[in-house]
C-alpha cells in the first residue's frame, strides 16, 4: 500500500519545475536566463553577499556564481565591492537597473503563484506556505553557520 508520502519528492520536483516553467514564459522577453533572475532576486533580498554566499544561496558552484556575477556585471545588474571584514572577499550589491527589474519579477512571480494557488483558500495557502517552511528547516543543515556581521571600529 503507497504511503501519502511516498510520491512527495515527484510532485515538489514536479510543482517547482511547472512554476519555474511558467515564470520563464512570463518572463521571456526581459532576456534573462532563470539563472540570473535567481541571482537578481537574492541580491535584491540580502544585498552585500559575498559570491560564497551566493553560492551557498543558489546552491551552485563557486565558479559558475564568479561566471554569472561576470556576466551580470557586465549587464549593470550588480556590483561588486570590497568586503571590509575579509580583504579576499567580493560583497556582491545590486545597482540601480536590478532593484527596479526585482520590483517587475515580483509581481510576475506574485501572478504565477497566484495563477498554481488558484482554488486553494487563503487559509489553506497560509497552511501549505508553513509547511514548506517546516520541510526546509527540517533539511537544512544543521552545520551551515551565519556569516556573523562585521562591525568596524570608527577610527
Amino acid at each position: 500500500m503507497e504511503k501519502d508520502t511516498d510520491r512527495l519528492g515527484l510532485l515538489l520536483h514536479d510543482a517547482t519545475r511547472a512554476v519555474r516553467k511558467r515564470f520563464e514564459q512570463r518572463t521571456s522577453h526581459l532576456g534573462l536566463s532563470t539563472a540570473q533572475w535567481r541571482l537578481l532576486a537574492q541580491v535584491s533580498r540580502e544585498p552585500r553577499a559575498t559570491q560564497a554566499r551566493l553560492a551557498d544561496l543558489l546552491d551552485i558552484e563557486p565558479i559558475s556564481v564568479s561566471r554569472l556575477i561576470d556576466r551580470m556585471e557586465q549587464g549593470g545588474w550588480v556590483r561588486r565591492e570590497a568586503d571590509p571584514c575579509d580583504r579576499r572577499a567580493r560583497l556582491v550589491a545590486p545597482t540601480d537597473k536590478t532593484k527596479a527589474a526585482y520590483a517587475t519579477i515580483k509581481t510576475i512571480a506574485d501572478e504565477v503563484y497566484d495563477e498554481a494557488l488558484e482554488g486553494i483558500p487563503a487559509d489553506r495557502r497560509r497552511e501549505l506556505v508553513a509547511m514548506l517552511r517546516t520541510i526546509v528547516t527540517n533539511l537544512n543543515d544543521a552545520e551551515a553557520e551565519p556569516r556573523v556581521p562585521c562591525i568596524k571600529a570608527n577610527g
